[in-house]
């Protein structure tokens, strides 16, 4: 089976790094229009089966033959492509995975579901790190426990050197970071879908050293559909992103100010949009390389054998040296990799468009995980009554 990903940057070319080794495809496309990006994963990939080609999204016609001539379909270009490059692949036969990144655009994937059940195609958006790999992790929780309390996802990417004056380093795009801060954070809470404003609800969450106490607060995006898929079976959900303390107090200050606003500005003879500059600084200002981590807890709490039970789930995973890769890409890019792997080996056979929570088994899911490197902790205790 053939595999084309769109999109060489960090992620596309983790995606592709992970397939060349631990898939069943046959033949691996990376498609990429920007010629430097493309030497520029070619140097990182050359020891690797991938092809590297040309392609451009833009183009219709030539993203369409492309998909003809492939068996799955994979995005890692922004996510207000998504919704045009699923209906293409559902339309040329091929099944398709993406990122994510945006809740409307997702819900707007869901609508293709009959499209996709008549092409005898799968389709699953929200497949990388949150959503994605939190997705299934809580979906195990609701196949362990039942009256669940609450289910608390917390996850971060930081550098393991942080440098004033975020402490922050740039391990994807300025665009969906900007956007994780700007937009509405989904909760649900004990039946009701709410929105409650980003950069809020801030709280201590503690790791081992030398992460010790960092902080968390409310992000877009990472619960996706989790609180829909959800709604009846766990009491309270959100989703919060992790950071070193002091991080979201310069950000929202930043933001008060504008910095995120698409309204262009006069500024002298010229108009400019703030949000462009804000992305441009932190391209610019904030560190892009570096050994980084990834931190991540889920907790929550439920009925098991009618006992009240924590259950609880932590990653810490680090760059790896030996590849050069970021623990981003890693946490983000494999999780891709291994659903594409479930669709080439026949793990997924049922077509039609969902989300991580609704087609991937947890414990072979798990299993790829640790074939990987990335180990992943589960704690479960009683609470006493």
């Amino acid at each position: 089976m053939k595999v084309l990903i769109l999109g060489a940057g960090m992620m596309g070319r983790a995606i592709a790094f992970d397939l060349s080794r631990n898939s069943d495809a046959d033949e691996i496309f990376l498609g990429e229009k920007n010629q430097q990006i493309r030497k520029s994963a070619a140097r990182f990939l050359k020891t690797t089966a991938t092809q590297l080609i040309s392609l451009d999204v833009e183009k219709n016609n030539i993203i369409k033959d492309q998909f003809r001539k492939v068996d799955v379909v994979i995005s890692a270009v922004p996510y207000h492509y998504n919704l045009r490059l699923a209906t293409m692949a559902i339309q040329s036969h091929a099944h398709f995975i993406d990122l994510g990144g945006n809740n409307d655009i997702v819900q707007n994937q869901r609508k293709l579901f009959s499209k996709a059940k008549k092409a005898n195609v799968i389709v699953i958006p929200d497949s990388g790190l949150a959503p994605g790999l939190v997705s299934v992790l809580t979906r195990d929780i609701v196949d362990h426990l039942k009256d669940i309390d609450f289910v608390k996802l917390r996850v971060g990417g930081v550098p393991q050197n942080p440098q004033p004056p975020l402490n922050y380093q740039i391990v994807f795009s300025p665009y969906g970071l900007i956007n994780e801060y700007v937009e509405d954070a989904l909760i649900l809470s004990h039946g009701k879908i709410l929105k409650k404003k980003s950069l809020t609800e801030r709280e201590t969450i503690t790791f081992p050293p030398p992460f010790g106490r960092m902080e968390a607060f409310l992000t877009s995006g990472g619960c996706s559909t989790l609180p829909m898929t959800y709604q009846q079976k766990i009491g309270y959900l959100d989703y919060k992103t992790i950071r070193y303390p002091g991080h979201c107090e310069i950000i929202k200050a930043l933001l008060d100010l504008g910095f995120a606003s698409e309204r262009k500005l006069n500024c002298g003879t010229q108009r400019i949009t703030p949000r462009d500059v804000f992305a441009q600084l932190l391209k610019t200002h904030v560190p892009k390389t570096g050994k980084d981590v990834v931190l991540l807890k889920v907790v929550s709490e439920g009925l098991k054998n009618g006992k009240t039970t924590k259950r609880e789930y932590v990653i810490i995973d680090y760059y790896d040296t030996v590849h050069d890769i970021s623990a981003m890409m890693r946490t983000t890019g494999y999780p891709v990799a291994i659903t594409a792997q479930m669709i080439l080996d026949g793990t997924l056979t049922t077509t039609g468009v969902y989300c991580p929570e609704e087609i991937l088994p947890p414990a072979p899911f798990f299993s790829h995980l640790k074939k990987r490197g990335i180990t992943l902790k589960i704690l479960e205790r009683s609470v006493p009554s």
